[in-house]
């Protein structure tokens, strides 16, 4: 465990371009300039031209990167130029999907298209009816996805773009058979765009079996950032670890607060505790509905709960602005895990805090 003591300057990075310079659409440019977009992260610096060339790209790269904007923007370009395109987009969790599309609103306002959400615990009824209207970007989890196609609502024969976004985690999740599947529906000439945290012979085996030449861009910095404060919570022998966490949430620098649970019982169990002691908590979960867990997001986005605890699946692709501190109530099974966990803290210009509570023997 890395505690930050001293923070040394990591070196700036130094973009080779502005969005200015992109070779795209110019009502895009004016959506992108509206959104206070000037200088590219470095996946968006990297990737956004080779994407825009037709290149199938691969991007090594961690979440809060940017990653969402380095394939949304050179696809939206595409859609603009090739009528009839098509894209098809991947994501391990109903919340990203969610997240993804709203990114795509913001960025294709007034272009003169649509994109669709197709996530499980939705209802399907709805989502069989937008797909009815021609969607130019489909977004989803692959399980719906599948359903969908069994269903006939969803006939990707017609699609030649496809972006894996957070590929790693959907094979951790067992969607490795219905990504294979959903691949194989769409049309042979495919261009894809390829984004993991990881590199595993998995993924490669992925990358070689759907890929064609692609450019491999790689942005890994360090596994944590120096924005995030890391430190241990002990717990001695015989102390109850709500009480630690219940005292610690009554100081005031805890004001937004990202817990993290290992089971689905457990995190709705802590929840409710702390909310009955009036400290605030919503739950996400497993095994709550899509619109619950959307409800629970945003009254903690908008600071209407103080508290989200959470099971791993809020670790990746949440973009939550100003999380204070994240805790690892219960400690994450892999190292990896724990990254991604506290990497909710410390985006953008904020600092951040992740404590991990350990038991002492």
């Amino acid at each position: 465990m890395n505690k930050t003591v001293v923070t040394t300057e990591e070196p700036v990075f130094v973009p080779e371009h502005k969005f200015a310079d992109f070779d795209i659409n110019a009502y895009l440019k004016k959506n992108i300039e509206a959104r206070g977009y000037d200088l590219p992260t470095p996946i968006q610096d990297k990737a956004i031209p080779h994407a825009l060339l037709g290149q199938d790209v691969v991007g090594l790269a961690a979440t809060g990167t940017g990653k969402t904007a380095a394939f949304l923007i050179p696809l939206i370009d595409k859609v603009m130029k090739q009528k009839g395109e098509h894209v098809l987009i991947m994501a391990p969790t109903r919340e990203l999907a969610v997240q993804i599309e709203k990114e795509l609103a913001g960025f294709a306002r007034g272009l003169g298209f649509r994109g669709m959400v197709a996530v499980g615990g939705a209802n399907i009824g709805p989502q069989i009816s937008q797909l009815r209207h021609d969607p130019a970007f489909v977004i989803g989890t692959p399980g719906r996805l599948k359903d969908l196609m069994e269903r006939k609502a969803l006939n990707l024969s017609g699609f030649g773009t496809v972006v894996l976004d957070e590929a790693d985690r959907m094979l951790d999740m067992g969607f490795i058979d219905d990504m294979r599947m959903i691949l194989s529906k769409m049309r042979k000439e495919r261009h894809t765009l390829f984004f993991s945290a990881t590199m595993s012979k998995e993924i490669e085996r992925l990358i070689g079996d759907f890929l064609s030449s692609p450019v491999i861009i790689s942005v890994k910095t360090r596994d944590t950032p120096s924005s995030i404060d890391q430190d241990v919570v002990r717990i001695p022998r015989g102390k109850d670890k709500f009480e630690v966490l219940a005292e610690m949430l009554k100081d005031r620098d805890f004001s937004r607060v990202l817990v993290f649970g290992r089971t689905k019982h457990g995190v709705e169990k802590l929840a409710k505790a702390l909310s009955r002691l009036h400290i605030y908590a919503e739950s996400i979960h497993g095994n709550k509905t899509h619109g619950a867990r959307i409800r629970a997001l945003e009254a903690f986005k908008a600071g209407k709960v103080t508290v989200l605890v959470a099971t791993d699946v809020a670790a990746r692709g949440l973009d939550i602005p100003a999380v204070s501190h994240v805790i690892n109530y219960d400690l994450p099974s892999t190292y990896e895990d724990y990254v991604h966990r506290i990497g909710r803290t410390g985006r953008a210009a904020h600092k951040g805090k992740a404590l991990t509570f350990v038991p002492e023997r």
